[in-house]
């Protein structure tokens, strides 16, 4: 029985069918609520179609509706007998890879689509390049509208056989095919009679079974994110240090590290608003108390002694993805937001940056809107990091501009 919460994206470029595979996924596995579906019927009825449009059950925005595109990252959560899972449908047009960004920074699973009738295209390069570089575990190429193509078998070896050399230039070792056509069904929940050839698994098939690669588990980091100080006459002198439990498990009698002052402690009690913990796992959040009085702040991460420590620097070479017209260029100043820390930043070097038909890096003095590229970033003060093909949470940060508070960039530590 596979184990726990499910996370999913979709991408692929603009009329593949995204919206529709997800409408006719959540539909045809009956988690489709009756009112909604009525609301989808009627909305299709006034736009003169024959049938219901299953891809209005993603596309809720009215923006979305008129125009017939995903505009935003649209989140769907829905539960079969097998797994629970939190489904992100995001938008195909190039200008909006950054919401591909957003969606596939926390994803298990990304489903890339396909049209059967155009094959790879840049757009699903950039895709996978995102998700690879994502460290996202597992891969699904979804090629749709199978019945436009007669469900013809060597167009769909073919298109596998191109997404799998752009695959292999990315250093991705796997990825699961499986034809489907959205519009009818086919290969969504249930096997399709129509291809009789594909021996693989339904894509709900596949969603419900497949395991994705955990890794070895991780030493603890925990960012602090506000000092607990309520001065009660019932707690005179309590010192705690909210959080979340970014890697790892922290224990009471932990002997700890704070970094990047480098003080050593140990955890005196794990709280919480149900009552005391023995220990905090990955994701909880929670308020650690320590046996000595340091002087310990937001942004200050809590480290357990012995194990592999983070990186302390001033320095970072990364893996940015811009997400803005503004170009970047050397001597560029931005804010960079780390876990629970805020530290001025200026780029020293913008060193190269992927071309997407190729799938290799090229020499560049700037990234424009969408380029995924390297550069080497120096900072204000000291951030506690861990290279991201280790750890996502403590390997990924955001670039911020000063002057508007907008998010101009996702990067990664390399």
């Amino acid at each position: 029985m596979p184990s726990g919460l499910l996370r999913v994206v979709t991408a692929g470029s603009v009329d593949d069918g995204k919206s529709t595979l997800v409408g006719r996924l959540l539909h045809d596995a009956k988690v489709v609520l009756a009112d909604q579906m009525s609301a989808v019927e009627a909305a299709s009825e006034r736009r003169g179609y024959q049938g219901a449009d299953l891809a209005l059950l993603v596309d809720g925005l009215r923006a979305e509706r008129e125009q017939g595109i995903t505009i935003d990252v649209a989140y769907r959560y829905f539960a079969t007998a097998r797994r629970t899972f939190i489904l992100a449908d995001t938008p195909g047009h190039v200008q909006y890879t950054r919401n591909m960004v957003t969606g596939a920074s926390t994803a298990d699973v990304a489903v890339i689509l396909v049209d059967a009738r155009s094959g790879v295209l840049d757009q699903t390069k950039r895709h996978l390049a995102v998700a690879s570089l994502l460290r996202v575990s597992e891969i699904v190429l979804a090629v749709n509208k199978m019945d436009l193509i007669g469900y013809d078998e060597a167009i769909f070896d073919g298109i596998v056989t191109d997404f799998a050399a752009a695959a292999s230039t990315l250093g991705v070792d796997h990825f699961t095919p499986i034809p489907v056509a959205a519009l009818v069904g086919d290969n969504i929940v249930s096997r399709s009679t129509s291809m009789a050839w594909y021996e693989g698994p339904a894509l709900l098939e596949f969603l419900e079974t497949v395991e994705p690669h955990e890794g070895p588990s991780l030493p603890a980091r925990f960012p602090v994110q506000v000092v607990i100080r309520p001065r009660t006459p019932t707690h005179p002198d309590y010192r705690g240090y909210a959080g979340r439990v970014e890697a790892g498990v922290l224990r009471r009698g932990d002997k700890v590290q704070i970094l990047p002052s480098g003080r050593v402690s140990a955890v005196a009690g794990i709280d919480t608003p149900d009552g005391e913990l023995d220990e905090a796992a990955t994701g909880r959040s929670v308020t650690v108390r320590l046996e000595d009085e340091l002087d310990v702040s937001r942004g200050d991460v809590i480290i357990v002694e012995g194990q592999p420590a983070p990186i302390v620097t001033r320095e970072l070479n990364a893996t940015l993805c811009w997400l803005t017209d503004r170009p970047l260029r050397a001597s560029d100043r931005y804010q960079l937001r780390h876990a629970t820390r805020d530290v001025r930043a200026v780029v020293d070097q913008v060193e190269s940056k992927l071309d997407i038909s190729t799938l290799t890096p090229i020499d560049a003095d700037e990234l424009t809107l969408n380029d995924i590229g390297a550069v080497r970033i120096r900072l204000a003060e000291p951030v506690v990091v861990d290279p991201y093909d280790v750890n996502r949470s403590t390997g990924a940060f955001l670039l911020v501009d000063e002057s508007s508070g907008a998010t101009v960039a996702a990067g990664l530590v390399r």
